[in-house]
């Protein structure tokens, strides 16, 4: 016998019952009649706490990274607990202010989560894209000194129904994918119901199919044993062959439903029935449910089996509630142990009362033992596991192309392109992926430069057969482009794979990522969750709005530009000039490598009100439509306005009457407005706005310091409209939602128009559709003429 076993299964109880009386503490003390429910913990968390104990207390490493599913995070607690990384205030606290998350967080948890997890699926495709990028690092190099760890994702098989998780599993075949293990805890249950029957077989074929191994824990060693008796194969054909649903209504019903069920249904092989009447009630129920994924030895001997690096996925059968009064029941996902039903399970382990969260309360084993052995387990050996990466340094400035008239998205490639050209530390650091639009989005002049990703070298064949092309695609260990396939949730989870690797491999990687504008919408929820796990990338998204005039609707983006006001952790810019850009993406480069506090800590911070030492990632709203570039020298003052979210173009007189707002292409469109008007309206104002988010987010913290008592607090935005006096009107303008500028006029109260796009496009020239939107120069005329008292314009036009 294993000599950790006595000493595991002991922990095993007692993972079991932190957990239930975690979320029992959550919902029936902490949080009565406030709308919690917890109940898809309890189930789920037992279904899970044997595999758990023999991953995190026998079988990881240190540098293994493991995503929890979701509902398992009480389990996850439970373990950190009494491995002494999380309190037991927190642990009371589970769901309430500040307490133990419901779903393991990187950020809001102290326990050590390397993933994030919540939005099921997400964390699962993670861990594979977690792989690749711990092969891109140790490929270039980076590392070597750091054992390699295996990234492991524990999920449900309802969650399997999840899409994303199919689109990550064909990329990474595409890559080779090695160092992931997987476990399916197949209870047979999802939130709703039982699930199809079956449904382990399609697992079996699918993973087979993207070149994974597959291991099947069905059966535990009671049973293998039992089978190996007389009649054991009848008992054992009865069980593969058994609906999913009896199976889960005997289990819930117990020993005697067993025994009730079995005595019929084998009646005709009388040693099959032999094995099922030489047990009790109590024996026949253990027997019966002793799945694989509840039993530690075949658990411990399985996992630790592996001795090879191809992609593992084990289908784990396990029981939805094991060991808890309501094992098996189809409904127990919003289940919960009632008090009466704790109280029993609580006094028939031997917890007593007042001693529910003692950390060895009720075990055999001395507490000396166990602390003994705690200290000894594998996966706690180097304490926290989270890295720190030094800051790449970044140039003093990023030069600007010179031509008279460029694109957003133009300029964006060019000046990767300079620093692809460059010797610069922080070149080589940065690392680029596209969902199959590398070339149209600017990227491939990087990529001709740096070339592509993979771990063996693949030669461009139209270059080697002298075929005539404009771009080079060869492949390679030193490569720094990452091509993926058209998925944008693979684009996002690999972001945030590549922009966690200073914490998971404790490499500085600068990930870029580019894609369509209007298909962030596709990959929204990964990019919430990138952000959530504080992940630090540039996105660069291209084109944007109407402006990509003759695609038509689907593909012209309305509310990224609301998207990039409203997520949190992620800085979003719509410069309208490559000067602009330059100064934003040097910006960005530092940024997203800042660890500091989550509030202004400096004059500097204090100027804009913005967490700006905290950092974060980056989104960079750009435009194809190429337009005539302002000839200037880029002060600093400039620059710093342009980071903070918005400069004058030309500052209002006194008796402004009319300032107009623009943001990203439609520059040219207010610069004319403006022009049009200057004979009929006073110091009129031209206000480029190259970040609402950044302004918007410094004046919103500028308002709560002066509501907690820091009198002199001011925002960027403030000192900018300070210049415009109280009866001037404000036209604000852009290629997206009028909301995202539309709070400019509540700064202070002036009287505002907001110009923009809120209804699906068409086809057409940029110019049909910023006339049919009233956002061209002619349309910002007529509102500013709607604003307020004075002559007719003589330039705005009849239609």
């Amino acid at each position: 016998m294993d000599p950790r076993l006595p000493i595991l299964t002991d922990l095993e109880r007692k993972i079991l019952w932190l957990s239930s009386w975690t979320i029992h503490h959550a919902n029936h003390v902490r949080s009565s009649g406030d709308g919690l429910k917890v109940g898809g913990h309890q189930a789920s968390s037992a279904s899970l706490a044997t595999i758990m104990t023999a991953l995190y207390m026998a079988v990881l490493k240190p540098e293994d990274r493991v995503a929890v599913k979701p509902h398992a995070s009480p389990i996850f607690h439970a373990i950190q607990y009494l491995l002494g990384n999380q309190t037991r205030e927190k642990l009371e606290n589970f769901r309430g202010y500040k307490g133990a998350q419901s779903y393991p967080s990187r950020t809001k948890d102290v326990d050590d989560v390397d993933f994030s997890t919540g939005s099921v699926g997400l964390g699962v495709a993670q861990t594979l894209f977690s792989s690749l990028v711990q092969d891109y690092v140790r490929s270039h190099g980076w590392g070597l000194e750091r054992p390699e760890g295996r990234m492991i994702a524990l999920l449900g098989d309802a969650e399997m129904d999840e899409g994303n998780i199919f689109e990550a599993l064909l990329e990474g075949w595409k890559n080779g994918l090695r160092n992931t293990w997987w476990v399916i805890d197949y209870n047979r249950q999802s939130l709703d119901a039982v699930i199809r029957e079956g449904l382990y077989s399609r697992f079996e074929a699918l993973f087979t199919a993207f070149g994974w191994d597959v291991v099947v824990l069905k059966y535990g060693s009671l049973l293998e044993a039992a089978f190996r008796e007389p009649g054991g194969a009848r008992l054992r054909e009865w069980i593969d062959t058994a609906p999913n649903q009896l199976y889960s209504a005997l289990t819930f019903q117990g020993g005697a439903a067993w025994r009730r069920r079995l005595l019929v249904d084998l009646a005709d092989d009388h040693e099959a029935l032999r094995i099922v009447e030489s047990r009790s009630d109590e024996e026949l129920g253990r027997l019966m449910t002793n799945l694989a994924g509840h039993d530690l030895p075949t658990l411990l001997k399985t996992f630790e089996s592996i001795d090879h690096d191809r992609p593992t996925v084990f289908i784990a059968y396990t029981i939805k509630g094991f060991g808890l009064p309501l094992a098996g029941h189809k409904d127990n996902h919003a289940g919960l142990l009632t008090p009466k039903q704790l109280a029993g399970y609580q006094e028939s382990i031997g917890v007593r009362p007042g001693h529910e969260w003692d950390r060895f309360e009720a075990l055999s084993h001395s507490p000396e033992e166990l602390q003994t052995f705690l200290d000894k387990v594998p996966f706690s050996q180097k304490g926290m596991r989270r890295y720190e990466a030094a800051p790449l340094p970044v140039p003093a400035r990023l030069d600007a192309p010179k031509q008279p008239s460029l694109s957003t998205q133009q300029g964006f490639g060019l000046i990767l392109n300079e620093l692809a050209r460059s010797t610069e530390p922080l070149a080589d650091r940065i690392v680029t992926t596209a969902p199959d639009v590398t070339v149209s989005t600017n990227l491939g002049p990087w990529v001709n430069r740096r070339g592509l990703f993979a771990r063996s070298e693949m030669k461009d064949l139209f270059r080697s057969e002298r075929i005539p092309s404009t771009y080079t695609w060869d492949f390679g260990p030193k490569g720094q482009h990452l091509e993926l396939g058209i998925a944008e949730m693979n684009l996002f989870i690999l972001l945030s794979a590549l922009g966690l690797a200073h914490s998971h491999f404790g490499e500085r990687l600068i990930p870029i990522g580019t894609l369509y504008d209007p298909f962030i919408n596709r990959g929204l929820d990964a990019l919430n969750y990138a952000c959530y796990q504080d992940a630090r990338f540039i996105l660069a998204a291209t084109p944007s709005g109407v402006t990509l005039a003759p695609e038509g609707g689907a593909h012209q983006s309305i509310n990224t530009p609301l998207i990039g006001l409203a997520q949190d952790g992620l800085a979003s810019f719509e410069p309208a000039f490559v000067d602009e850009l330059a100064v934003i993406m040097r910006f960005a480069f530092d940024y997203v490598q800042r660890t500091g506090a989550d509030a202004p800590a400096s004059p500097e911070g204090e100027r804009s009100w913005l967490a700006d030492e905290k950092g974060g990632a980056v989104y960079l709203r750009l435009s194809t439509r190429s337009v005539d570039q302002p000839q200037r020298e880029m002060s600093d003052g400039l620059a710093a306005d342009i980071v903070e979210g918005a400069y004058w173009m030309r500052r209002p007189g006194p008796n402004a009457q009319v300032v107009v707002a623009y943001a990203g292409a439609l520059a040219p469109e207010a610069i004319e407005a403006v022009g049009l008007m200057a004979e009929d309206r006073r110091d009129i104002g031209l206000l480029a706005v190259t970040s609402a988010d950044r302004l918007h987010a410094g004046w919103n913290a500028a308002q709560r310091a002066r509501e907690n008592g820091l009198v002199g607090a001011r925002s960027h935005a403030e000192r900018l409209l300070d210049a415009v006096p109280s009866h001037c009107g404000i036209v604000t303008v852009l290629d997206g939602h009028p909301a995202t500028l539309a709070w400019l006029g509540a700064v202070h109260g002036h009287r505002t128009r907001a110009l923009g796009v809120d209804h699906f496009g068409q086809t057409g020239t940029i110019q049909d559709l910023y006339r049919h939107f009233g956002i061209d120069a002619q349309g910002i005329v007529k509102a500013a003429q709607g604003l307020g008292p004075g002559r007719p314009i003589r330039h705005l036009k009849a239609v």
